[in-house]
């Protein structure tokens, strides 16, 4: 980790302690409702949880169980439910982020645009190959055949973006996976690079890998895969890497004749250098060539730079899908980033913009957020504190539809692992769940369910190991909380 790197990571230390130990709620221990769930505190495990109904057409909220709710915990993701809400308050449901390509040069009759084209990044933190490809042809139609310059693409509002978690240090240099893809405001595709895998064309011969988003290679690929015969296994690592300032997709292992071909993404060490990379792709398929390469930059385009072409991103209710369905860590942390006013943004900037929106929540208590993702284990909010905000969603009529509909439902998610319980539980329940491994286990769950009267409720689980608890899986969290969930629905 470089020096800067340590000193952000120092300070978020710091900053926690601070935070922690002088806002640092009385605890209350009741198991009333969680009597499942409470045995795991016998097993060393250290737990916040709370249920309660929401007050409603005269009728108070009632606490149906809990376990020190007050107790400060690492949320995890359930850290995007502190996002969704702080960007919905913020900007509404149908707020669209907007990237454009700028430029201050002139365009000649010929169709020759005499300077530098500027992709202007927008925060937009679901743009993809789609949307540069819809600029390209948004600039052909323009009538620019040619750029004269470079092709520059602007992060001024946000990035590169300190890293303060070891997975995404890490993705500076090498990355195994795409969740710890880097931050930018002029990020596409979440920060990933992505190859197609398939067979080569008789076993014996290297494996046939092509980029998803061009008909030409847009990243260096090292092919160490070897295609094997009809019916074997197939099995292969994949790693991206940066050697010289050049990033590289290492491909080792086989892969069977007859197996489908996959798509396999990787997260990018330079998120806005892989912007630059994939446009030009697309503009030389959309026949605008470009006369003196790329580059990337983190001023702002000149005050005289007009707009040539501009795509604007879904709306946020859709983005929220993604983000807390899928649990984009990617999508997150840039919705984050774009809370805060002023250029260069950092994470810790975007915590301390979901931290004042929390401020203004009668009655939550201390939280932490030191990102939008919950990858930064010093977050922190109690059950009590995490329910206070649903609550609070529920009685925004205009922003609710848009909040809730971005949770889970059991029956039906995405997510396989939450179909735990009775199909009464799994049919009543609507959730975000976070998860974390290192440095200790952490499975969070929060959300809504209906009571048998049909009355809305909020329960919010934290269970967070310790150096000496055992590893930790969410049957061991989901089975129990099923249960005393099923009980209080059916008893109400």
């Amino acid at each position: 980790m470089d020096p800067v790197a340590m000193l952000i990571r120092a300070a978020v230390r710091l900053r926690y302690l601070l935070l922690f130990g002088l806002s640092l709620l009385p605890l209350v221990a009741s198991a009333a409702g969680f009597a499942a769930l409470e045995k795991m505190t016998e097993r060393g495990f250290l737990i916040s949880a709370e249920a309660r109904l929401l007050g409603d057409a005269g009728r108070p909220g009632e606490v149906l169980g809990a376990i020190e709710p007050g107790r400060q915990l690492s949320p995890a993701s359930v850290s995007k439910a502190y996002l969704a809400a702080a960007a919905l308050d913020r900007w509404g449901p149908q707020h669209r982020f907007t990237t454009r390509l700028v430029s201050s040069a002139e365009l000649d009759a010929d169709g020759v645009l005499r300077g530098d084209l500027i992709l202007d990044g927008g925060g937009d933190p679901a743009l993809t190959t789609e949307d540069l490809w819809r600029l390209a042809q948004r600039l052909h139609q323009a009538g620019v055949r040619e750029v004269e310059g470079r092709l520059v693409v602007s992060q001024w509002r946000f990035g590169p973006v300190a890293c303060i978690t070891t997975d995404r240090c890490a993705a500076e240099s090498r990355a195994a996976n795409s969740y710890s893809a880097l931050l930018s405001s002029a990020g596409v595709n979440h920060g990933n690079w992505c190859v197609n895998v398939a067979p080569g064309a008789s076993a014996g011969e290297p494996a046939r890998v092509t980029s998803c988003d061009s008909q030409s290679l847009i990243v260096e690929i090292d092919n160490r895969m070897e295609t094997r015969a009809a019916g074997t296994a197939t099995e292969f690592s994949a790693e991206r890497i940066t050697r010289e300032e050049d990033e590289v997709m290492l491909l080792r292992g086989h892969i069977a004749l007859n197996a489908a071909p996959r798509d396999v993404y990787r997260a990018s060490g330079d998120p806005a250098r892989q912007t630059a990379r994939t446009l030009a792709a697309m503009l030389e398929q959309a026949g605008i060539a470009i006369g003196a390469g790329y580059a990337t930059t983190t001023e702002p385009p000149p005050a005289s730079a007009h707009a040539l072409a501009t795509v604007e991103g879904r709306p946020l209710q859709e983005l929220l899908l993604q983000v807390m369905n899928y649990s984009n860590n990617f999508m997150a942390d840039v919705l984050a980033l774009n809370l805060v006013d002023a250029p260069r943004a950092t994470l810790l900037q975007a915590g301390e913009a979901i931290q004042d929106y929390v401020a203004g929540l009668p009655d939550h208590g201390p939280v932490v957020m030191l990102s939008g993702s919950g990858l930064t284990t010093e977050n922190r909010t109690s059950a009590s504190g995490a329910n206070t905000l649903l609550e609070s969603m529920f009685h925004r009529t205009s922003l609710f539809p848009s909040f809730v509909a971005s949770f889970q439902s059991p029956a039906n998610g995405v997510s396989r692992f939450i179909r735990r319980g009775s199909p009464l539980v799994q049919d009543r329940l609507m959730l975000k769940t976070g998860t974390l491994n290192q440095p200790y286990a952490v499975r969070a769950v929060s959300g809504y369910f209906r009571a048998r009267s049909g009355r809305w409720g909020v329960f919010t689980v934290l269970v967070n190991g310790t150096a000496s608890t055992p590893w930790l899986n969410w049957a061991q969290v989901l089975d129990p909380l099923a249960q005393d969930l099923e009980r209080m629905i059916e008893a109400h």
